[in-house]
């Protein structure tokens, strides 16, 4: 928060506080008229001061607001003797959860991935850090989305045994596949297109297909491969299968040789350790199954 906007909220509750303690004292004087001149139906609204047992609840609230401001940071930037922060709340929170649970990670953790996933209690525990931290992308039942990859089929980008998708939980992966269009022109990234469908078993212009092999040796060999099947070591797609992380259809291969893409899967090491990671990579290897 700014030091103007700080000392805007400063002035403005403060003052709303005085102000308010203002005008109850100032409603305590009697005019001396027993009534304020109001009057309707025969019914006179009597000048009375206001209540004590209200006055007294109202003054209590305000030394309690004041303690709670001095105390609490809610007085802009002001901090407050108690060193509050939701920050603070939230990490003291986090650290009893974890010692909480600690045991059951590790105990968990010292299994073999084959032991992982035939323990019901594993695989509940991983299923529920799997939706905490992976759902959002991949969704609850795993399928994935445009650009998302689905962990319930047979296709593993970085591979499936249980080191390949520990490493990726704890360290991410960086995927980027190169714009072409400038390079192909139009009529290149047509043929390419219709040729990665051919390798795919789809639907191609044949006559096309066949202009876009040597451009496909030229460009999109030295990664997927001369058949288009990629390599798991290094990241790169299985292109001769109707599995398509962007869309298989011809619009959507064209945007990607066209304009290339970029995919980031954030790394979770400093979010879930060395232990829930390898709970978590045992459950996903279970969802294909």
């Amino acid at each position: 928060m700014s030091t103007a906007m700080s000392w805007f909220v400063i002035i403005g509750t403060l003052g709303t506080l005085v102000a308010a303690m203002a005008l109850l004292f100032s409603n305590r004087k009697i005019s001396g008229n027993e009534t304020t001149g109001h009057e309707h139906d025969g019914i006179q609204e009597y000048d009375n001061p206001l209540p004590m047992w209200w006055v007294y609840m109202f003054i209590i609230s305000t030394v309690f607001a004041v303690g709670y401001l001095i105390y609490y940071p809610g007085l802009g930037n002001v901090k407050g003797i108690g060193d509050w922060t939701e920050l603070k709340q939230w990490q003291d929170e986090v650290d009893r959860h974890e010692a909480r649970f600690a045991p059951i990670y590790a105990e968990l953790a010292a299994m073999t991935p084959e032991q992982m996933a035939a323990d019901r209690r594993a695989s509940q525990v991983g299923r529920r850090l799997f939706i905490n931290n992976c759902s959002t992308c991949h969704g609850v039942t795993a399928k994935g989305g445009f650009g998302f990859p689905n962990l319930t089929d047979g296709e593993w980008i970085y591979g499936r045994d249980f080191e390949a998708i520990q490493s990726t939980i704890l360290n991410g992966r960086i995927a980027v596949m190169p714009p072409w269009g400038a390079a192909l022109g139009d009529d290149g990234v047509n043929e390419v297109t219709e040729y990665v469908r051919q390798l795919a078993g789809l639907e191609h212009d044949t006559a096309a297909a066949e202009l876009g092999v040597a451009k496909y040796n030229m460009f999109c060999v030295a990664c997927h491969g001369a058949e288009g099947v990629g390599n798991e070591a290094l990241g790169y797609p299985n292109l001769n299968n109707d599995i398509w992380l962007y869309g298989g259809e011809r619009e959507q291969i064209a945007f990607t040789l066209r304009h290339g893409r970029n995919g980031n899967m954030p790394a979770h090491r400093d979010m879930l350790g060395e232990e829930k990671a390898k709970i978590l990579a045992g459950y996903v290897m279970t969802l294909g199954e």
